[in-house]
């Protein structure tokens, strides 16, 4: 297929909006990895997602799902299960731990002080 057209692929697509959608889909899963049903050459992943689509070989079902599970909301923690305490048996790194906590409640720093106050602390965790 020399060239694709949007009404080669209208066939196998409900609307020019889907197949933007379907196509950008298909994009990612080839950057992604997956095996392309068309001859790639040296096209770009955008028209060899449009070959695929107008030549009817691709499982269009498939990602079409693969499409809405893309924008599904991930999991979200419990807010008891969040937590930014890192739990070290060291006493030094809970001193540290302790100081930037504190230091955090405290009114915000400069730029300087936050450099030179992690600079004293990496020399004491190196010593």
């Amino acid at each position: 297929m020399a060239r694709t057209t949007n009404s080669d692929t209208l066939p196998f697509v409900d609307s020019r909006y889907e197949l933007g959608m379907l196509a950008s889909q298909r994009v990612r899963d080839l950057n992604g990895g997956a095996e392309s049903v068309v001859e790639k050459t040296n096209d770009k992943m955008t028209v060899v997602a449009l070959r695929e689509i107008a030549t009817g070989k691709l499982d269009m079902t498939g990602v079409r799902h693969e499409f809405v599970q893309s924008y599904k909301e991930s999991p979200v923690l419990e807010s008891s299960d969040e937590t930014l305490e890192v739990g070290s048996e060291d006493p030094l790194l809970r001193e540290i731990d302790a100081e930037l906590e504190n230091a955090l409640a405290d009114e915000p720093a400069d730029a300087a002080e936050l450099v030179q106050e992690t600079e004293i602390a990496a020399d004491e965790i190196e010593d």
